[in-house]
């Protein structure tokens, strides 16, 4: 499971040209579910997503997480995450999870990251072709791999 966790001002998330979700300033997550992931790679990139210290302090050293500043999240499915360029110019896909694993492991991520800061996490619409919105700051963007936690 890969996630890429940017520091935001805001960010929202439309579909067919409707809102469908926006957040003020906290983490927009990109979420990649591949075939062998398990709850254990969703509890660890919960932990990470919610304790990451990117935010600043008062001495604006990077040293509070989104819990600490009270800062919301939207978390976005999006299977490209998964992609391998090993060979070739056209991304492969293979590793990618089919929607009856990457849709239960998505939302027991949102889940899970709602309970651990205490708000309702902002959500994409799986499968749709989504319109992300963004106003990065820092900018501040982290890349986890579940399967580089070693």
């Amino acid at each position: 499971m890969r996630v890429v966790i940017q520091r935001v001002k805001n960010a929202s998330v439309a579909v067919d040209g409707e809102l469908v979700s926006s957040i003020g300033a906290g983490l927009l997550v990109l979420v990649g579910v591949e075939k062998e992931d398990t709850e254990a790679d969703v509890d660890y990139l919960v932990g990470k997503t919610v304790g990451l210290r990117i935010f600043n302090d008062e001495n604006g050293v990077m040293n509070r997480s989104v819990t600490d500043v009270d800062g919301e999240v939207l978390a976005v499915s999006q299977f490209t995450l998964t992609a391998s360029t090993r060979k070739g110019n056209r991304p492969s896909y293979i590793r990618a999870a089919g929607h009856e694993l990457a849709v239960p492991l998505y939302e027991d991520y949102c889940e899970k990251v709602s309970r651990a800061i205490g708000k309702k996490v902002g959500r994409g619409i799986f499968g749709a072709d989504m319109a992300v919105s963004l106003l990065n700051d820092g900018p501040v963007t982290i890349i986890i791999d579940s399967r580089l936690k070693e």
